[in-house]
């Protein structure tokens, strides 16, 4: 449709699509790296990343090469039979989770799915929890999909309400709280699903050692400790998965965005050989899991992260975007926060919203999302540069002031 406006595809949206989203008003037509542009040509720096999707960039040469190459030759097989490449991305993304094994999926939502199915059925068969009495521990502002049984552990009225009735077994307590944790847990309780950052909820950091000290509770109480890092996970928080910064390895772990490279969902819950053997034939799984397409995509972008060492960069450049944004020393600022290239202002309720905020961003070249009212996320890819982060720098310091 060439030669159409911005305002023509956000009334086609409007009239065709439901609204089930408030998107800011910008059609983006084109994008690589870390710049999109509109059908008019304007031309912004990508601060949402999909939500962490595209940590390689967009249209990484790589990541579309090996797209390009596969679905050349097949595309989906269903696993009703084997195909040639699911074994292979399975192999290379087991070794860099330092898991043993991996359930391929496709969404986050369904990784997190996959990964309550394991722990509840660990508990039956491992632990000897009583049959359907299992229960998990979550934390409140948790986000970890919009299925109507993680929902129905959300503590967001948005994402909760009208939705019931709900899936029982699940406690929720406060996040970053190892008593809460501790005080929780009964002989029932068979795992603890927690996010590593609260991405969602404005890039809530937990204090230092809090991962750490969690996983001994659950050791300790024969618990498996669940990460969460569909969104935290393949280097955006300046390792490979934000565990890693504090040694705190997990029993199940459930990935996803990034690991499609920016270009189609891929999902995973990985675990050890035994705590996987749970899961027989039958019992669980998905066509398009661990599909060639899917599988090839994945493994080139593992490739990048690693090739281009994005860990480092993010962890290089997250520090000096947080210290030029403390820099600006804005009075309409409550707090700056963040870890790597995953970064959240929490603006004062005065300053006005964050919604205003982004949509002022937006005029100048920036693209970033708002959440739970005064927070505005800032995840670019993380191939972006120096200058990148300081002309970003710059018209975030233009707005606040």
């Amino acid at each position: 449709m060439a030669g159409k406006s911005s305002r023509y595809y956000m009334d086609l949206d409007n009239t065709y699509g439901a609204h089930n989203y408030h998107p800011i008003p910008v059609v983006v037509s084109r994008a690589k790296g870390v710049w999109v542009w509109d059908p008019e040509g304007r031309k912004y720096l990508d601060c949402l990343s999909a939500y962490s999707a595209v940590n390689q960039g967009h249209r990484h040469p790589a990541v579309i090469k090996a797209l390009k190459d596969q679905a050349g030759k097949v595309t989906l097989t269903s696993r009703a039979f084997h195909n040639d490449m699911m074994g292979l991305f399975l192999k290379k993304l087991t070794s860099i989770a330092r898991m043993d094994v991996a359930l391929p999926m496709n969404t986050g939502a369904e990784a997190v799915e996959t990964a309550i199915k394991i722990a509840r059925k660990w508990g039956y068969v491992r632990k000897g929890v009583p049959s359907n009495k299992a229960r998990i521990i979550c934390c409140k502002e948790n986000f970890h999909g919009r299925t109507t049984t993680i929902v129905g552990f959300s503590t967001d009225p948005p994402a909760r309400e009208g939705f019931g009735p709900f899936s029982p077994g699940f406690k929720v307590i406060p996040y970053n709280s190892i008593a809460a944790l501790e005080n929780a847990i009964t002989p029932e309780t068979v795992g603890f699903l927690v996010e590593p950052i609260q991405g969602e909820a404005g890039v809530k950091v937990p204090d230092p050692g809090y991962l750490r000290a969690a996983k001994a509770v659950c050791r300790k109480n024969h618990v498996l400790l669940m990460l969460d890092e569909i969104q935290t996970g393949f280097c955006r928080t300046g390792t490979m998965f934000a565990w890693m910064r504090e040694d705190a390895k997990p029993d199940i772990l459930m990935v996803g965005k990034a690991l499609g490279g920016g270009v189609m969902p891929v999902s995973a819950a990985l675990a050890s050989a035994d705590i996987m053997s749970v899961i027989g034939p039958g019992e669980h799984g998905s066509t398009f899991g661990g599909n060639p397409l899917a599988s090839a995509v994945a493994i080139a972008a593992l490739d990048v992260l690693i090739k281009e060492k994005l860990d480092a960069s993010a962890e290089k450049l997250g520090m000096r975007f947080r210290n030029a944004l403390n820099a600006i020393g804005s009075k309409k600022v409550k707090e700056i926060r963040g870890v790597g290239l995953l970064n959240a202002i929490e603006l004062k309720k005065s300053a006005g919203t964050a919604r205003e905020f982004a949509e002022r961003l937006k005029e100048l070249g920036v693209l970033a999302k708002d959440t739970h009212g005064q927070t505005i996320r800032f995840a670019p890819p993380l191939v972006i540069r120096e200058r990148e982060i300081d002309w970003l720098v710059e018209r975030i310091a233009r707005v606040l002031e």
